[in-house]
């Protein structure tokens, strides 16, 4: 997935080139190069890296319908469904270079349970700080 953030009111300080709030201004998703959009035409989503190396992001779809129930834990199969593949939460820790420069993370927490406890690398995700542009 490639993501595009724009910086907040709070943008990166210091040596630490990360840290700040990032509003989500597109996602793409590119299996098989389909270059697809991630969350929509128009995602919506804050990533923020605390100067001591916490993180949290959560992306959403805003197409996706509102419960009926209008009760968190009583969605449909349907609404459910929607829900889970529409947005994504999660948190942790993170790890920056010598230069400021995004190193990995660590998944503590995650709307979606496969991620907890995932580690990441620049393997694995790349995070480019250019002005007040997150690539």
């Amino acid at each position: 997935m490639a993501a595009t953030m724009a910086s907040g009111a709070a943008s990166a300080q210091g040596a630490n080139k990360v840290a700040g709030t990032w509003r989500m201004v597109s996602a793409q998703i590119d299996p098989q190069g389909s270059n697809t959009p991630a969350y929509g035409p128009d995602p919506h989503g804050w990533l923020v890296f605390t100067e001591d190396l916490t993180f949290v992001e959560v992306l959403t779809d805003p197409r996706v319908p509102r419960f009926a129930s209008n009760v968190r834990g009583e969605g449909t199969d349907a609404e459910n469904r929607a829900a889970m593949a529409g947005g994504i939460g999660f948190f942790g820790r993170y790890t920056v270079d010598e230069r400021g420069e995004f190193s990995g993370n660590r998944v503590e927490g995650s709307t979606f349970p496969n991620w907890v406890g995932s580690v990441r690398t620049t393997d694995d995700l790349k995070m480019v700080v250019d002005g007040d542009r997150m690539i």
